[in-house]
């Protein structure tokens, strides 16, 4: 532990510069946890983090990574002992406090939860913040009473990291889902995962925007938001469901407001950054057990951590697909 490997993004010229260097524990962040990271994985906001105006990361230099599995070396709390497995996402990790993309890490005890039985440190980092993020969503349309028999689930950006979780879980459960996606050729994929059907991504966008729509969709989860989602919520059927966490189609949500009064659809947006510890680590419990995802390896790439900055151009040009596990 005299010296370990981190990445670190630099901003020199107003540009972002990524490197990875030698450091030691003196160098980390204040934190009564002190784990030896195992796996992370590059999200989207991690790729964010490290764009030079990306408006994730306020100080540099600094290490992203929103998403952490490894082992307990020293607690400062009874809740966790030397030893033991734990995982970390969201809160400040890789946003305001350094995070996954280094060998050792820092954290507040408060912010990490054990690791469920049944699932291993590198599956936890293969489901991560978008597996997370896509429990979330399912959770929501189960709770919301929406029943496999009620028709299909519409998975948005289904090729992406929640969108690929999201299918395979709804599947699992029983649902009927159609995944769209504008990457034709990863339809066998989709349909290995769970899908019924597969559709392009411009199916889902007519001329016009209509306010009311032929009713299509029993729910939805939304992993892109923009016109896809404006588009979709005209079609959902009465008490329709969307859960929406996605913004890589834009932030800007061009709709009406007939969806919502005449069908009683819901829209409910997914944060899985600040949710309560105790909800937090039942859904966990959940994806090691009945909402446990498919992780074929044509859905994932493992890669080291001076490999990050070359996937980080593919993840912001909507060119990944599935998740980029980070092993340390």
């Amino acid at each position: 532990m005299d010296a370990f490997k981190a990445l670190f993004v630099d901003k020199i010229d107003k540009e972002a510069v990524i490197s990875t260097r030698a450091i030691g524990l003196h160098d980390l962040p204040d934190g009564d946890l002190l784990i030896k990271v195992n796996y992370s994985s590059v999200n989207y906001k991690d790729a964010l983090a490290c764009k030079s105006d990306g408006n994730i990361v306020k100080s540099y230099p600094f290490i992203p990574g929103i998403d952490l599995a490894g082992t307990v070396v020293t607690s400062g709390t009874e809740r966790f002992q030397a030893g033991d497995e734990v995982i970390v996402t969201g809160y400040g990790l890789g946003v305001s406090h350094y995070g996954g993309f280094s060998e050792y890490a820092c954290v507040p005890s408060e912010w990490a939860l054990k690791l469920p039985n049944h699932l291993s440190q590198k599956e936890a980092m293969l489901v991560g913040t978008a597996g997370f993020t896509a429990a979330l969503s399912t959770l929501e349309i189960q709770e919301n009473g929406v029943k496999p028999e009620d028709g299909p689930i519409l998975v948005t950006g289904a090729t992406g990291g929640v969108g690929s979780m999201a299918v395979s879980m709804l599947a699992k459960l029983g649902y009927e889902v159609v995944a769209s996606t504008g990457k034709a050729d990863m339809t066998e994929e989709l349909l290995r995962l769970g899908a019924a059907r597969v559709i392009a991504r411009g199916e889902l966008h007519s001329e016009r925007t209509r306010a009311l729509d032929k009713q299509r969709w029993a729910g939805a989860i939304d992993c892109v938001g923009g016109a896809t989602l404006a588009s979709l919520l005209p079609a959902l059927q009465y008490g329709g469901v969307v859960a929406a966490s996605g913004l890589t189609g834009g932030i800007e949500l061009d709709t009406s407001v007939f969806p919502f009064i005449l069908r009683g659809v819901r829209l409910i947006g997914i944060d899985s950054v600040m949710i309560p510890m105790a909800r937090r680590e039942n859904v966990w419990q959940r994806m090691a057990d009945s909402f446990k995802p498919s992780l074929e390896e044509s859905l994932y790439e493992e890669i080291t951590l001076e490999q990050v900055k070359d996937y980080v151009p593919i993840i912001l040009s909507g060119q990944s697909r599935g998740r980029v596990l980070v092993r340390l």
